[in-house]
């Protein structure tokens, strides 16, 4: 029988002189459906472009592991990623939450500045009377502005018990050196608020407006942070103490992220050792030069530990951390716009300088308990075994740089 050409019969042109057997071509009685498809297709096998060759495939080895494109990384920036809850807190949330917010702020400022300037007026004249009394008001000037700030205080442990202070009464009690970690202006108010004691804060402070005015009728020793200065400022401490002062010092020379403790500056425990040797264990006899008691060391771990009521984490610890670059008054406006605030302060047991060969032993030591009792109260393990004292442990940090770095916005 016959073929004719374009009968569904005829062979397929490829399998004419082929060794397999000749195939039939099959068409569908169905139309086409290309043309109808063409308009939602993004390429057509006509129109799809030619693949070209990698250069990579051109080089040798390595060369061509490095002409392989590569997604670029995000480069390096300070922005801080805050949590939902935080940008919520942000232009997400709507004009009237916003509205409300702001007047908080406002309210807390007012407040504070109001409380401040009476304060500022009743400190003036305890100032000139004797006793304790200026040191108890200072205290409660603290405690009342934590309050106005809506800052809650959880206290673990217990200081050393108070004496009288400028009557020179009770010097069977040892003075105190109080040594903690600092992250943010707010660690002022929270240890001033919990402890009979004045604070030692860097020469930068006593020029700030309105702040160095506070420091200064809150009878704070400021000190230089010099070499050439630190016998001097040694012997001003250790007056204070002899008067029956407590004092409170940051040995980190300026303030954190929050979320580590950095190095102590073993000059800050001059005042506890100035001799730098070993003192008698009943504490008499630490300075020949002026009659007063060695003083006690008491390490003092601080966490802020809840925002808007809830645990925190490393993304919350910028609310309360001041540090870098940041001012003081743009801090204090994203601060005081939240509510459900927390600190922590962990009271150590006391250290006895006389226990240590060095000041240098003496600052790994309670480095060690302060950044330990930190690290408990971030993890919320407060009921972990008490810390063990290491004192010529050489695996921990200690810093005797100087001078110290007094660019950071501390009160160190």
């Amino acid at each position: 029988m016959q073929v004719l050409p374009g009968h569904p019969g005829a062979l397929d042109a490829g399998s004419i002189g082929g060794t397999h057997p000749p195939r039939l071509r099959q068409r569908s009685a169905l139309p086409s459906l290309r043309p109808l498809l063409s308009p939602f297709s993004s390429t057509t096998p006509s129109s799809a472009p030619a693949r070209q060759p990698s250069r990579a495939a051109e080089l040798p080895g390595n060369a061509a592991a490095r002409a392989t494109p590569r997604r670029s990384a995000a480069p390096n920036s300070t922005t801080i990623t805050l949590p939902n809850s935080q940008a919520a807190e942000g232009g997400s949330a709507s004009p009237v939450v916003r509205l409300f917010r702001t007047l908080r702020v406002a309210r807390r400022g007012v407040a504070i500045l109001g409380w401040t300037g009476i304060a500022c007026c009743i400190q003036s004249v305890l100032l000139l009377l004797p006793g304790r009394a200026k040191a108890d008001f200072a205290r409660a000037y603290w405690s009342i502005a934590c309050v106005l700030l809506g800052m809650r205080i959880r206290v673990i442990g217990s200081p050393m018990p108070s004496r009288d202070v400028g009557t020179g009464a009770g010097q069977a009690r040892r003075p105190v050196i109080y040594v903690s970690n600092h992250s943010s202006w707010i660690d002022v108010p929270v240890l001033g608020g919990r402890l009979l004691a004045c604070f030692v804060a860097k020469e930068d402070v006593g020029g700030w407006p309105l702040v160095g005015t506070v420091a200064r009728l809150g009878r704070t020793i400021f000190v230089s942070r010099q070499r050439k200065a630190t016998g001097r400022e040694r012997d001003d401490m250790r007056k204070r103490l002899a008067g029956g002062d407590d004092l409170i010092l940051f040995p980190e020379g300026t303030s954190s992220d929050g979320s580590r403790v950095l190095p102590f500056h073993s000059s800050f425990f001059a005042a506890a050792k100035p001799n730098g040797g070993q003192g008698a264990s009943t504490g008499e006899g630490c300075d020949t030069e002026i009659a007063a008691p060695c003083p006690l060391v008491q390490p003092i771990s601080i966490v802020y530990d809840r925002l808007g009521g809830l645990p925190i984490g490393r993304s919350n610890r910028p609310v309360f951390a001041w540090y870098g670059d940041m001012d003081l008054a743009s801090h204090f406006t994203r601060l005081a716009r939240w509510r459900g605030m927390r600190a922590t302060i962990m009271l150590h047991p006391m250290l006895d300088p006389a226990d240590f060969p060095t000041r240098k032993a003496l600052s790994i030591a309670a480095w060690t308990v302060v950044a330990e009792g930190a690290a408990a109260l971030r993890q919320n393990r407060i009921g972990d075994a008490p810390v063990k004292i290491a004192p010529q442990a050489a695996c921990h940090p200690v810093a005797e740089t100087f001078p110290l770095d007094s660019t950071g916005p501390s009160f160190a």
